[in-house]
């Protein structure tokens, strides 16, 4: 189903968006004040172009930490670099690797001082003895599935930053498997989510591929899952703060369902989601088995939700109401497909602004380099509004944010990293008003050994990483700092700068 149509009201909100920086920020989990404020058109056969940064031209700019150019940014953008790979944390251990989703969960005031938690995920499957992360809430202590010298090392850590410097880092998840993605929540806490299949078992016996939710005070943080969640390759997840319903990506290729958690409690709050919900799979209404898979910009399509039974279930093979067989797909995804639910191609990031979910594919598209579909949470209609034509204007994004200043910014992880006319690297790509692209910034990390134990670290992790994702960008409610990781060598970092001379 294709809508080409754009309403009066829309058509006048893109025409406006040049003016987008100005609009004001309220608040890091309220709505925004503009009731539609995300800046990308829907205009059905639009082409998406690389333009011109409204930041201008990168180059390679020295961390204020270590003193080495480890980013590609624009003129006036400084950083900090912080709780890399084997950085020792505060409970004596080793940072662990793969950075990956995270969020600013929250924001406070400590004396004259302003504090932000941050928690990170660590896209981490079996790992030696020592490189546990040994967190107050751990869910599996056991062996994991590589033998009984390994354990899984997945989890998450909490970062703390303060007046502009990072502090700490402190284990608050352990005992998981490939901590992918995630997101916040409305009450100040992060979804963590296994991005492993539904018939992963470790070497104890304790199934994976679930969600679990992470306190920014790390003793509370149970390590239990939310088994309601689902079963399956989670990727991210994002809450609509008016139903406190949870959406969330499912990153298996050509098998991703699009899912909703709707929580038996409203009202949130820690534990909420635990005590029981419904998980249902979205549904293109009059279209049975639907694929958003190759979708263009201004594809819409009218989402209806089915129930799934049992969120727990194994994976398996299964035959849609057309006949379609899906082989060795996740529990839940067959149960939705055989009620004949939709599916992407792969499903990655996800965020929440403005009444909105901004959805990403990041195989999805005509050319398979990527789409970003906009789902209005109360018409429940979801639109193509972005579609990669080539890996030069966009590769593969995987997590994607929505700066508080109402813009798009995306994460590239594509398998081969794009060389443009500032070389060879994975880039985060902001998506300007009018639905094009243009380069914010490039991974430039190339170590030595003897760079990095000039540094005070690990000399093991010296290579060239400009292949290696960002991951986990995110920015803090004020606007003034984005957040956001190379995943390897294992690095996050606080970039600050002019934001008010783009859309970001």
């Amino acid at each position: 189903m294709t809508n080409h149509a754009i309403s009066p009201s829309r058509r006048n909100l893109l025409k406006g968006m040049a003016g987008a920086s100005t609009l004001p920020f309220v608040g890091a989990f309220a709505a925004l004040q503009a009731k539609e404020a995300i800046a990308v058109s829907s205009a059905a056969g639009k082409t998406s172009n690389l333009i011109d940064s409204p930041y201008g031209p990168i180059a390679p700019v020295n961390d204020m930490t270590t003193g080495l150019p480890l980013l590609q940014l624009p003129p006036g953008f400084t950083y900090k670099s912080f709780g890399w790979t084997g950085d020792t944390m505060t409970n004596g251990h080793a940072c662990p690797a793969a950075h990956d989703g995270m969020g600013v969960v929250l924001s406070r005031k400590v004396g004259r001082s302003t504090e932000l938690v941050l928690v990170r995920n660590h896209e981490v499957h079996a790992v030696a003895q020592d490189r546990f992360i040994h967190a107050f809430g751990a869910y599996d202590t056991g062996a994991s599935s590589a033998g009984a010298s390994t354990r899984l090392g997945g989890g998450t850590t909490n970062l703390l930053f303060r007046d502009g410097n990072w502090v700490s880092v402190t284990p608050s998840l352990g005992g998981t498997d490939g901590n992918c993605a995630g997101g916040i929540t409305p009450w100040g806490t992060w979804l963590s989510c296994e991005e492993i299949g539904s018939d992963a078992v470790s070497g104890s016996g304790k199934k994976h591929g679930y969600v679990f939710e992470v306190s920014t005070e790390t003793t509370q943080t149970t390590g239990l899952p939310i088994v309601g969640m689902g079963r399956f390759a989670h990727e991210a997840a994002a809450v609509d703060p008016a139903t406190s319903n949870v959406y969330m990506t499912e990153d298996q290729s050509g098998k991703s369902g699009f899912y909703r958690y709707v929580p038996l409690i409203k009202t949130g709050g820690y534990g909420a989601l635990a005590r029981g919900g419904v998980l249902q799979m979205a549904r293109a209404k009059g279209i049975v088995n639907a694929s958003l898979a190759g979708g263009l910009v201004g594809d819409t399509y009218q989402l209806e939700w089915v129930d799934i039974a049992d969120p727990d279930a194994n994976r398996g093979n299964a035959a849609g109401p057309t006949g379609a067989m899906i082989t060795g797909a996740a529990g839940p995804f067959l149960q939705g497909w055989q009620q004949g639910a939709l599916r992407m191609n792969r499903g990655e990031g996800i965020w929440y602004a403005q009444g909105r979910m901004f959805v990403m594919d990041t195989a999805g598209g005509s050319v398979q380099r990527g789409a970003i579909w906009e789902l209005d949470l109360a018409a429940q209609t979801m639109t193509c509004i972005y579609s990669s034509p080539n890996t030069t204007v966009g590769n593969m994004g995987d997590n994607l944010t929505i700066s508080p200043r109402n813009a798009i910014l995306i994460c590239e992880d594509a398998s081969s990293a794009t060389t443009d006319m500032f070389g060879f690297g994975q880039r985060l790509m902001g998506i300007t008003g009018d639905g094009n692209a243009y380069i914010f910034a490039k991974n430039n990390v190339v170590l030595s050994a003897a760079q990095l134990r000039a540094a005070g670290k690990d000399a093991g992790l010296a290579a060239d990483h400009r292949g290696n994702e960002f991951a986990g960008a995110c920015f803090d409610p004020t606007g003034r700092y984005l957040f956001v990781n190379i995943q390897t060598p294992g690095i996050t970092f606080a970039i600050s700068g002019p934001w008010a001379k783009g859309p970001l």
